[in-house]
């Protein structure tokens, strides 16, 4: 799937999130349902080997090790260790813990994409030891860039870490160790300021943004050139839990688009064939995750990975904090980041360019020129 490219063209000094998709259903009325994860947890240790839940793009080659599970290594600027999930969430919970690769211009990523190109993402630089990049996209848009943010952690390219993307119709948690460092309110907003709220892949991957034929943009975000002297440059995955809230709904076999809308009341949740319950649509308020001390409610907030600890563990039942149908969608983008916050952020396949200059970007959003 990397050998699919999108060419596109962006102004000075921006990014880009994901631009690709198979088949955008905001577009078109054929493209395909898609399996989901249902009402089991997925719970996944990288350290026992390959799993057949995550499928390998083209070009991988993962190595599992019993001490530090699936080895991602780069030892060119070619190289985009890639694997996405075989089947979809609609909302819930997504726990990966990972210890970020070593190397300026490295990135090691943890995203959850949706086929309308809803983001939320985890990103790590590996020139940086100190912290972690959060942000997130609706339908791909990127005609603003302040939706990005940093969060502090301790060390994350020499020790694992377990970072959560907790996700309902109401609010988007970014987790770090059990604290709650970021939080994202669903206020009704659209556009750029949308909120993610349609089925999303789980995507795990590392890539170079630090190369020689890159955007001097996505060079200085990545901290510099990357030296291939000190190559490999390895991230690791130790292992990833994932629950699927289902849309509220109490099972699901596959999720498919209504309407070309993209919100979550349009997404049909299908349970073996037919549509599931409406009954189990519902639900009351999710009030089983606590937001550390310092998160608003009306805007993004991000705070030291000290803060309050998230009461809704990962072995939490779904039905605590499945989605309450509200009728509002959207989100809001007022990010509040720390002093070290570049002009630009990063995602996904973040990538910065010359107003009229061309570049590519390939499927899971990984930068390949």
């Amino acid at each position: 799937m990397l050998s699919k490219l999108l060419t596109v063209a962006l102004a000075a000094s921006l990014a880009t999130a994901q631009t690709f998709t198979d088949c955008d259903p905001t577009k078109r009325d054929d493209c395909p349902s898609r399996k989901a994860v249902g009402s089991k947890p997925v719970e996944v240790d990288f350290r026992k080997g390959h799993n057949s839940f995550f499928k390998e793009a083209d070009g991988t080659k993962i190595e599992y090790r019993p001490d530090v599970g699936a080895v991602y290594s780069i030892s060119n600027e070619k190289q985009a260790p890639t694997v996405g999930s075989n089947k979809y969430i609609l909302f819930g919970q997504v726990d990966v813990t990972v210890r970020a690769s070593r190397g300026v211009g490295v990135v090691t990523s943890f995203v959850l994409q949706s086929d309308d190109l809803d983001e939320i993402d985890w990103e790590w630089l590996g020139g940086d030891a100190t912290q972690v990049q959060t942000n997130y996209f609706s339908k791909g848009c990127t005609e603003t860039y302040d939706r990005g943010g940093y969060s502090p952690v301790a060390d994350p390219i020499n020790k694992f870490h377990t970072y959560t993307i907790k996700w309902t119709s109401e609010q988007l948690d970014w987790i770090i160790d059990g604290n709650v460092v970021r939080t994202l309110k669903n206020t009704g907003l659209g556009g750029c300021s949308g909120y993610p709220q349609s089925p999303m892949q789980i995507k795990l991957g590392t890539w170079v943004a630090g190369r020689k034929d890159a955007p001097q943009g996505t060079i200085d975000w990545a901290g510099g050139l990357t030296n291939f002297a000190d190559a490999p440059f390895e991230g690791y995955y130790q292992s990833i839990r994932i629950v699927d809230y289902m849309g509220g709904k109490s099972e699901a076999t596959e999720y498919k688009y209504g309407d070309r809308s993209g919100t979550w009341q349009s997404i049909k949740v299908i349970n073996g064939g037919s549509d599931a319950d409406d009954k189990s649509t519902t639900t009351k308020p999710s009030t089983k995750t606590s937001t550390s001390s310092s998160a608003t409610t009306l805007s993004t907030s991000i705070s030291s990975t000290a803060g309050t600890n998230n009461s809704s563990s990962t072995s939490a039942p779904a039905s605590d904090a499945t989605p309450t149908p509200s009728g509002t969608q959207g989100g809001e983008n007022a990010a509040v980041t720390g002093p070290n916050t570049p002009n630009q952020t990063g995602a996904a396949g973040r990538i910065n360019m010359n107003i009229g200059s061309a570049v590519v970007a390939a499927l899971f959003g990984y930068l390949v020129l």
